[in-house]
């Protein structure tokens, strides 16, 4: 019986290149894959790169209020934030949670600001609980000022001393934020900052 080299050999031949055109379509896959990769990483890096700076100080105690400095500072690259939203958080790191019938509900709890300083209420936007104030814009190198103001313990502690222990709880405790910004075409950044009370402002407010 003849063999039919021919056929054999086309056969061959179209399976061959089956193959190479597979491997191709593979390799061009997993390149795909690797720029894909790469393009995250450096994404993430510039984006690690451009992590807003600030400046944030306390300035200018009259009575029981005082200034709250806040300025952009860097990275130069970063030119601009289209959105800045300030938070104050618990200066005590602690979570506190309803639970015996008759205590303060969750949102009493949520609406107190524990630490030292809030948000002026109907300054620069504050909400009802003195915990933020209304988003704002800044270009590197530029600041703005918000009115600050001591602490009021909860309505639920009782007792004729009760400011002053409110106020020894929180007489070296710094003001603690978050900063969320935003910048388009960017990821969201979230920068969290103690601020330092200065001695001159802890002993006006304790005086």
């Amino acid at each position: 019986m003849d063999i039919p080299w021919l056929e054999i050999a086309g056969l061959t031949a179209a399976a061959l290149s089956a193959v190479a055109a597979a491997g191709s379509w593979k390799s061009a896959r997993t390149s795909n894959a690797t720029a894909v990769t790469v393009a995250r990483i450096e994404q993430d890096r510039w984006h690690a790169d451009l992590l807003p700076k600030f400046q944030i100080s306390i300035e200018r105690a009259e009575g029981d209020r005082a200034t709250l400095s806040v300025r952009l500072v860097g990275p130069l690259p970063l030119c601009h934030l289209d959105e800045i939203r300030i938070a104050i958080v618990s200066s005590d790191d602690m979570s506190r949670v309803a639970q015996l019938a008759g205590s303060p509900s969750q949102e009493e709890l949520d609406a107190q600001v524990w630490g030292p300083l809030l948000f002026t209420r109907g300054a620069d936007g504050a909400d009802a609980n003195g915990q933020t104030v209304s988003p704002f814009s800044l270009e590197v190198g530029t600041g703005r000022p918000f009115s600050i103001e001591r602490t009021r313990p909860p309505h639920w502690q009782e007792g004729e001393d009760t400011d002053r222990r409110w106020r020894d709880q929180w007489a070296n405790m710094p003001m603690r934020l978050v900063l969320t910004c935003k910048r388009e075409g960017f990821k969201t950044w979230t920068v969290p900052c103690e601020v330092e009370v200065p001695e001159s402002a802890r002993v006006r407010w304790l005086g």
